[in-house]
């Protein structure tokens, strides 16, 4: 018998809140078949996240490419507990697409979000792709954002939402960053 969900791939880079699982669930509403979100959630870099920190501290002091040694033990438990928020706001996000009536599975993922994404299409035989972020004008001005990233890879259509904000914000009817 073959697959007949119509399968999303959504990459998100914190839990979703209630009113961005009913926003996304609202996307799909009226299909005739039944749709199966597959939620992605980068791992955040514990070496990013360790070496942002120390050029903080740091400040001006430190010359570009100073390594301060950090004990292995110290590493360990910063990846252990940015390991553990990513699953806990997997969880939440899983949790919120199912209050929303959605079925949904989920999974971290370490490396390149864009990557994971594009595995996965193929994996489930994506139909579409969904990616919530936050606002990176940089990024975006420059299509070196997640989305564009994944329209250039991916073969299926990729809608771009920001997380936290309804449809009317995200098109200028509110206070949005499409105002910016």
């Amino acid at each position: 018998m073959a697959d007949t969900d119509y399968d999303v791939v959504l990459l998100v880079e914190q839990a979703l809140t209630d009113a961005d699982a009913r926003q996304v669930r609202s996307l799909h509403e009226g299909l005739d078949e039944p749709v199966t979100y597959h939620v992605l959630l980068p791992v955040e870099d514990a070496a990013a996240r360790i070496q942002a920190t120390m050029g903080t501290f740091a400040g001006h002091e430190a010359t570009p490419g100073t390594a301060v040694p950090m004990p292995p033990a110290d590493l360990d438990e910063i990846a252990e507990e940015t390991r553990a928020q990513a699953d806990t706001a997997l969880e939440a996000t899983l949790a919120a697409l199912t209050r929303a009536g959605a079925t949904a599975r989920g999974q971290v993922v370490a490396g390149h979000p864009v990557d994971a994404l594009e595995a996965k299409v193929k994996e489930v035989d994506g139909r579409e792709a969904i990616i919530l972020t936050s606002p990176h004008v940089v990024a975006e001005f420059f299509h070196l954002d997640w989305a564009s990233q994944a329209r250039r890879r991916t073969g299926v259509p990729v809608l771009h939402l920001l997380e936290h904000e309804t449809f009317d914000e995200q098109s200028g009817g509110g206070e949005g960053a499409s105002l910016i």
